[in-house]
């Protein structure tokens, strides 16, 4: 989501989308990709649906998943937050993240996270999952929020500042979300700004999972959930919620991963409450999971296919 503090400034500058997402299970699948759009409903792979970042080169595991991309507060640099984790060795085989950045969209550094070892008291922790980032104007910092699973606690969506390099987490991470049942876990949290409140999509899993909606007027606290529905549109199980605005200001796409299915389902809504299905507006000539899409401008788009191309191989949609 793009920080508040240029959203207002610069919006006419943005003509086109980037999706940065990963494809699946296999090892070979869980890197970052990209696509991209002109109008936020069809999209097209970069480099032939191969990566664009090498998962060896900026992960402890050799796997990446769930990639984030943000444009930060300065308009021009580039945040991309990861989960380092290869789900073939087991679903809380992974302690750590993946905190990148880029003045150009197409040369990253990275730094491995790994909360288990950097920070104390996690003995326990099992699993760190799907990190996003979110500028914080009041702080004047970098939020990063994720999901962890310590022994037997369900999953909780916790929060921590990252350093003025984007290289390290600055304090020990903090629960975000106290959801009205305790027991019930938490994950995949996408927060969205708008009007000054600050709303948190997230999966609640377990018996009846689904993507709810809590809202606060901090960003670091004080959510409350907005009501027991769900706000995706189908019965399948789902995960990965991802909003966006368009460019045209008509409104955002709540996107996820309907993942026992292969696909994924495209929302539309203009308050951030009533959601409709826009699957048959939309084409993908790749199968993506769990990913972001951040408005790009002109001049980043063309750098973007000069760097990778459109050419793709992948299957359509």
């Amino acid at each position: 989501m793009l920080a508040p503090v240029h959203a207002q400034k610069a919006k006419q500058k943005y003509t086109a989308y980037l999706f940065a997402y990963f494809t699946g299970n296999k090892k070979e699948d869980e890197s970052i990709h990209f696509a991209l759009s002109d109008d936020g409903y069809n999209f097209k792979a970069l480099n032939g649906n191969q990566p664009v970042v090498a998962s060896s080169d900026i992960s402890s595991t050799g796997g990446v998943r769930d990639p984030h991309i943000l444009r930060g507060a300065d308009g021009k640099t580039f945040y991309m937050v990861v989960t380092d984790m290869v789900c073939s060795l087991g679903w809380n085989s992974n302690r750590a993240m993946v905190l990148m950045k880029s003045t150009d969209l197409v040369n990253w550094t990275a730094s491995v996270i790994n909360i288990q070892t950097r920070f104390p008291g996690n003995e326990n922790l099992l699993r760190v999952w799907a990190p996003q980032s979110i500028y914080d104007a009041k702080a004047g910092k970098y939020m990063i929020y994720w999901s962890m699973k310590h022994g037997n606690d369900p999953d909780k969506i916790y929060y921590a500042y990252a350093n003025k390099d984007f290289t390290d987490l600055e304090a020990e991470p903090k629960q975000l979300y106290f959801p009205p049942n305790a027991n019930s876990s938490c994950i995949d949290g996408d927060i969205v700004v708008n009007n000054s409140e600050f709303h948190l999509f997230y999966k609640n899993e377990g018996q009846g999972a689904g993507i709810r909606k809590a809202v606060s007027k901090e960003l670091t606290g004080g959510y409350q959930l907005q009501d027991s529905a769900y706000v995706n549109q189908t019965k399948d199980p789902v995960e990965g919620a991802g909003t966006f605005k368009l460019n045209d200001g008509e409104g955002w796409i709540l996107m996820y991963d309907v993942y026992t299915k292969g696909k994924y389902q495209f929302t539309k809504t203009n308050d951030l409450q009533h959601f409709s299905v826009i699957d048959h507006e939309v084409t993908m000539d790749f199968h993506p999971r769990h990913g972001t899409v951040m408005p790009i401008t002109d001049k980043e788009k063309k750098r973007l296919l000069k760097q990778w191309g459109t050419v793709t191989t992948a299957a359509a949609h």
